[in-house]
């Protein structure tokens, strides 16, 4: 599904060019984190020096589940923005850095623990080396000898309760 996206231009003109490099790094970050919501991107000129030229700010919002993300790095700091290319190139790297480290929040968050299966042993057949075991979803296993940890077939008795790995 295609993310829905908006693209702002503040003190200058909108260009077709520049939307299209745009829309192509907001589907290289849906490539990359594919839950994103919803994106904004506002361009703005912040300057307008007479040696150096114009400064470019990107800001990204980018909507994720449960939080939004703002991209907004200070052009003061990166002289190099005054090419709108290359600070276009920088917020969305910025933004992909930030999608990684919310994205490793959250797996850290939605980790999900096994709880082992506990079961009561319903037969046990050890001249054939085997048993059937109930677990607790009413469901029957069959065990081998060779699968047992910790003990023989001949240590186990029917009614037992057991862990199943």
């Amino acid at each position: 599904m295609p993310l829905p996206y908006q693209i702002t231009f503040r003190d200058l003109p909108a260009s077709e060019a520049v939307e299209a490099k745009i829309r192509q790094q907001i589907e290289k970050l849906n490539r990359f984190y594919d839950h994103i919501i919803s994106c904004r991107v506002i361009i703005e000129v912040l300057h307008k020096h007479h040696h150096q030229g114009r400064i470019y700010h990107v800001r990204i919002d980018l909507t994720v589940p449960g939080r939004e993300l703002v991209i907004n790095r200070h052009p003061s700091q990166h002289q190099s923005h005054e090419n709108l290319y290359v600070a276009i190139r920088d917020a969305f790297a910025a933004a992909q850095r930030q999608l990684k480290s919310y994205s490793a929040i959250q797996i850290n968050k939605t980790k999900v623990h096994e709880i082992p299966v506990h079961g009561r042993i319903i037969s046990i057949l050890p001249e054939y080396g085997y048993g059937f075991i109930e677990t607790s979803e009413g469901n029957e296993v069959y065990f081998h000898q060779n699968s047992l940890l910790n003990c023989t077939l001949r240590d186990l008795q029917v009614g037992s309760e057991v862990r199943l790995r």
